[in-house]
């Protein structure tokens, strides 16, 4: 290996052993975080996409196609409690013709393929019941691709066609859809479903189409349509006529100072009126005429014929006359004019509009032109029965009150649920902040400490300039009795010593701890002598 590898190691294994319990168990669990991390990182970018291969299954359906995965070794995923099936998305297709090769799903409404098992000897009664089941199979697989709508079933009474019925009977058709969680079907595919059931029957008029959801909800009624019941559209209209009131009130007297009620009696019975009216044509022209008229020419003859049939007499052959009859039959044409007249479900028979206005906020209002404005907007009829009534009233503050005590405890709480977050949330980043901090510490302190403890050591090992530089004086100073020598040449030791003194001041002041505890040392070996 190579060396500076081995140094970093060195380093690296000296450092985590100068780490301390903390510090030991921060990095653990840094480490921890870091591997689990990236081992999901890395499972979410190998995990293949997943496609829906079929969705709206029933239990029986989904358990099949999920042991047909199996047997194929695919990978799958089960959402929507189960009721669709999610696969890899470059595996989408071939399963699909793997299940339909298998006839999954089965539980799908059959249509007009039900029409291929019959045979020649099916009988009229089976022919219809199955005519009738693919039909019923068609709509209801048509209904399930609509959006938000997951399984539709249709049954249809359509009644038989005889010669010895008076009365015709009008065919019906119920319709049952369930619809995604949470989804709710708008009015305008609520009618689209009616309208398209009752354009695949003959004679199927839409108003005789039922449509219900698995919650049991009504959406379209028999004769009554996609409107709802009477009480829904009363509340329909009088939600209507009361939002159109209080729009008009809010901009007069300002929003939340006046209150609307509308009460609306409806009529839902619908009737169909036939009438015939006949005329005579201008003129004075009889119905029926009929005219005849006979004429007789030529001599008479010399005696009496003979007697034909009826005992008429015949002329004699040898008289001249001549017989001419003549008859008109004419039919006068009499004018007809039919007219029919249908009154659908809905009518209005009596209403009534109650609007109370706060005295406070109305006090330069005139009472009579509210009373007239509303009469208009709300479409008042008084020869039909309908009242309205506007008064002044002082409104109650309380309930104002409370609800802006709500609000502000709401906003405070609000406010100290963010304050609570952001002290959290700064609290955690402090603790990180001093954890590292303290951490930066102790190393470069472990880093300072073994760098001086490095240097005295070599100070210790090899002698010093300023130990040298000590020595020498120290030889001089001694006090033990020596003989004289002969004097130097003062100039020569006057430079020396100015020399040594620059030498250790320049010591002294790289490093005056040592230097202080090297003169300390000094003076007492000394004091010893």
């Amino acid at each position: 290996m190579p060396r500076a590898v081995t140094s970093v190691f060195q380093r690296l294994g000296a450092t985590v052993k100068s780490f301390s319990v903390a510090q030991r168990t921060i990095a653990i669990i840094g480490i921890a975080v870091l591997v689990l991390g990236s081992i999901a990182l890395a499972t979410w970018l190998s995990r293949p996409s997943m496609s829906p291969l079929f969705t709206g299954l029933s239990a029986s359906d989904a358990n099949a196609v999920v042991e047909q995965l199996k047997s194929s070794g695919v990978q799958y995923e089960l959402t929507d409690g189960g009721a669709t099936v999610l696969v890899p998305e470059d595996s989408v297709y071939d399963q699909r013709l793997a299940a339909a090769s298998a006839g999954l799903p089965s539980s799908t409404s059959e249509g007009y393929t039900l029409l291929d098992d019959m045979g020649v000897t099916t009988s009229e009664f089976q022919q219809s019941v199955t005519y009738k089941r693919a039909i019923e199979g068609e709509l209801a697989d048509t209904i399930s691709s609509l959006d938000g709508v997951t399984a539709a079933s249709v049954q249809l009474a359509i009644p038989e066609e005889s010669v010895f019925v008076s009365e015709k009977v009008d065919p019906t058709a119920s319709v049952f859809i369930e619809t995604e969680k949470g989804a709710a079907l708008s009015n305008g595919q609520v009618d689209a479903i009616v309208h398209l059931t009752s354009a695949a029957i003959t004679d199927l008029k839409s108003e005789n189409v039922a449509v219900i959801d698995q919650s049991g909800d009504v959406l379209s009624a028999v004769g009554v349509g996609t409107t709802g019941s009477a009480d829904q559209q009363a509340s329909e209209y009088e939600m209507r006529v009361s939002q159109n009131i209080q729009q008009m009130l809010d901009t007069i007297v300002g929003a939340g100072n006046a209150t609307v009620t509308v009460a609306a009696e409806m009529d839902l019975s619908s009737s169909e009126l036939l009438e015939e009216q006949y005329s005579a044509p201008e003129g004075d022209i009889s119905t029926d005429e009929k005219t005849k008229s006979e004429k007789y020419s030529g001599g008479g003859g010399g005696g009496s014929g003979v007697l034909g049939p009826d005992n008429i007499g015949v002329p004699g052959g040898g008289g001249t006359g001549n017989y001419e009859s003549t008859e008109t039959t004419r039919n006068n044409a009499i004018n007809k004019s039919t007219e029919k007249t249908t009154t659908p479900s809905g009518a209005i028979d009596r209403q009534s509009v109650s609007v109370a206005v706060d005295s406070d906020a109305a006090e330069n209002i005139d009472l009579g032109e509210i009373q007239n404005l509303v009469t208009t907007a709300a479409g008042i009829d008084p020869a039909r029965g309908d009242d309205v009534t506007v008064a002044l009233v002082a409104f109650s503050k309380a309930d104002a009150n409370a609800a802006q005590e709500a609000l502000q405890a709401a906003k405070d709480a609000a406010e100290a649920d963010r304050m609570n977050a952001i002290i959290r949330t700064s609290i955690i980043a402090a603790a990180i902040v001093i954890t590292l901090v303290a951490g930066l510490i102790l190393y470069a302190r472990r880093n300072k400490q073994q760098t001086r403890e490095s240097i005295e050591l070599t100070q210790l090992e090899e002698p010093t300039e300023f130990d040298q530089l000590l020595e020498a004086p120290t030889e001089k100073l001694s006090l033990e009795p020596s003989e004289p020598a002969p004097e130097p040449d003062p100039e020569p030791e006057e430079i020396s010593i100015n020399r040594r003194r620059a030498e250790i001041d320049a010591i002294a002041g790289r490093d005056p701890g040592k230097t202080a505890e090297l003169l300390r040392t000094l003076m007492d070996d000394r004091n010893d002598a």
